[in-house]
């Protein structure tokens, strides 16, 4: 190498150092942490962790103003997945079913021919099933199988509501359609009937329905956006399909993700995510969706207070207020006993039945 080039790689190099500390010191003038360059140590994997707070820690961790902050293992999910196996969609607890037979058999590729080409009535989802003659099975119509019989129900609420007298005349509607064109006999339920179970069940789902969340609010400098995933991404946590969200993925293949870390989604969309700053993160998890035997909760606690440790944050509820322990518990004891009560209507918290009534 002649001392032209030398010199030249010399400079090119103060040249990058120089780029890299600008870079360093216009996310420190803007107050913001930015994520570690250095590649993250490397940790056993523990089941999530019922979190203790109040307990000291080595003074490299305290928090502001002195104040102990616990020490708590990293997160992480790291039972393998489990694959989700499909059960009927249609359940009479949460559906108004219709029955329809036909005379002759019907091939799978007519049946699929002349479904409607949508299956909502208004807000409300409603399936179309068959009765499989080589299976003796109900199942979505498939081609290749022959049916003579068929089921059809709408569902009776959601989290938009009850289903009113306008929903179930469009399904009755595209459901008589369906069975004119194979030349079927139907028998509906009453509609008056059915808007009477609509509602009653809605009144119990809004009574029982629960999304729990807390907030962490940073202490001193706000978060860059790369510095939040780079934590969250230590506990687990994946980008989401939503700009501004990160999630904590269930074990169960196709189920919601167990908890949601959602942030200012103007921040993820900046050009530098090093200079988007990022003050205040909710972390939650929806009750009926998740399954209890995900250890949501668990996952919520310990999470909250993982990331409020890593990120000097402190957590707080809707109201700005401290979450002490003695509130987690009170969640706790109360969440157990709204478990109890889906449990006995036989809406369990994560099963399919339950997903539906709380979309």
């Amino acid at each position: 190498m002649s001392s032209l080039q030398a010199a030249l790689a010399i400079v090119g190099g103060l040249v990058l150092a120089g780029v890299v500390a600008h870079s360093a010191w216009q996310a420190r003038k803007a107050g913001v942490r930015v994520a570690d360059r250095r590649p993250l140590p490397r940790t056993e994997p523990a089941r999530h962790v019922e979190p203790t707070f109040g307990e000291p820690a080595p003074a490299s961790e305290s928090g502001a103003e002195g104040e102990a902050l616990p020490s708590v293992p990293p997160l992480v999910n790291p039972l393998p997945p489990m694959r989700r196996h499909p059960g009927l969609r249609l359940d009479p607890l949460i559906d108004a079913m219709a029955t329809l037979t036909t005379d002759v058999a019907v091939s799978g590729e007519n049946v699929l021919a002349h479904l409607p080409p949508t299956r909502r009535a208004g807000s409300k989802p409603f399936f179309i099933e068959g009765l499989s003659e080589a299976t003796s099975e109900w199942e979505s119509p498939q081609p290749g199988h022959s049916y003579r019989e068929f089921q059809a129900g709408v569902q009776l609420a959601n989290r938009t509501g009850a289903l009113n007298e306008i929903e179930y005349s469009e399904f009755v509607q595209k459901v008589q359609g369906f069975a004119d064109a194979l030349g079927a006999a139907v028998d509906f339920p009453d509609m008056l009937d059915v808007v009477g179970r609509a509602r009653e069940l809605d009144q119990f789902a809004s009574q029982h329905d629960a999304q729990l969340a807390c907030h962490l609010h940073a202490r001193g400098a706000a978060w860059a956006v790369s510095y939040l995933q780079q934590h969250a991404g230590r506990h687990g946590f994946v980008p989401g399909v939503v700009p501004g969200r990160l999630v904590l993925p269930a074990r169960e293949e196709g189920s919601p993700p167990v908890l949601s870390l959602q942030f200012d989604s103007q921040a993820a969309f900046a050009e530098d995510p090093n200079l988007a700053a990022v003050r205040d993160v909710t972390l939650s998890f929806d009750v009926p969706q998740t399954a209890p035997g995900e250890e949501p909760f668990q996952a919520w606690q310990a999470s909250a207070q993982a990331l409020a440790l890593g990120m000097e944050a402190v957590v707080v509820d809707d109201n700005g207020q401290s979450l002490t322990p003695a509130a987690f518990d009170s969640i706790g004891q109360a969440l157990q006993q709204l478990y109890r009560t889906l449990d006995e209507r036989g809406l369990a918290a994560g099963s399919a039945a339950a997903r539906r009534l709380f979309s």
